[in-house]
């Protein structure tokens, strides 16, 4: 079955996290941190992305991208794909190593972009693991040590001025900023929002498909901003069904 297409970025920037499958972890050492870095860099190149931040944690990884090429999907592919089979080889595990499909987030101005970037550096502190400063796999050195990685730079730091001006707006905190935030979708635009992730599929065919099919539907349609309420409405699922995707 065709999966939903992605919410699209008009202005190219998107916010993106990939999770482990079942919260495995995806880094054991300092080695896997580094090879799944120089795996970003090969498809950035390859695929005409450029990272803006990243922030890789144990059992998960947040990405600031610019796809100039509309290739993010291509892209995600290659990273996810090559380092699952590095990490697969290595310890003998067989099976997915990234849960799902990778989550993305437009970000469509430049105030939004710098809250991503600050959001994405401050994710150690949140967990309670260290400040952002002290955090060993993240961008957040190669903005404040002039020291080129990955990371392109330069767009963040002007916008904030510098590196010190990008030191203080990492030191403000996280902000109002969340991933996966939405707006509230009005109850008159909920079914045109179905359709555009749905396409082809009608919102009352959902019940009669099988459960995996079903449930992927259900995950996108909530995903995408609809409520569990509005998700009843539009495809005749009761809401322990619909919570259970």
């Amino acid at each position: 079955m065709t999966r939903s297409a992605r919410e699209r970025s008009e202005s190219g920037f998107y916010h993106v996290v990939a999770k482990g499958n079942g919260g495995q972890n995806l880094f054991e050492d300092a080695s896997d941190y580094r090879a799944f870095l120089e795996l970003a860099a090969a498809a950035a190149e390859k695929c005409d992305i450029l990272v803006h931040a990243y922030c890789l944690m144990s059992n998960h990884v947040h990405l600031l991208l610019e796809d100039r090429g509309n290739r993010l999907s291509d892209f995600m592919k290659s990273l996810t794909t090559g380092y699952a089979m590095r990490l697969n080889a290595k310890t003998g595990h067989i099976g997915h190593v990234f849960q799902q499909r990778f989550k993305s987030q437009p970000v469509e101005n430049e105030a939004y972009l710098l809250q991503a970037a600050r959001y994405i550096h401050n994710n150690p502190a949140k967990a309670g693991i260290c400040p952002a400063d002290e955090y060993l796999w993240s961008s957040y050195h190669e903005y404040v040590s002039g020291i080129q990685g990955i990371t392109t730079v330069p767009l963040i730091l002007e916008l904030c001025g510098g590196r010190e001006g990008f030191r203080a707006f990492q030191a403000q905190g996280e902000g109002d900023y969340r991933f996966g935030q939405r707006s509230r979708i009005a109850d008159g635009e909920a079914r045109d929002v179905a359709l555009r992730i749905l396409g082809d599929i009608a919102p009352g065919d959902i019940k009669a498909m099988e459960r995996p099919c079903r449930n992927a539907l259900l995950f996108d349609l909530k995903d995408a901003g609809l409520s569990v309420r509005q998700i009843e409405r539009l495809t005749g699922l009761g809401k322990w069904i619909i919570n259970e995707a």
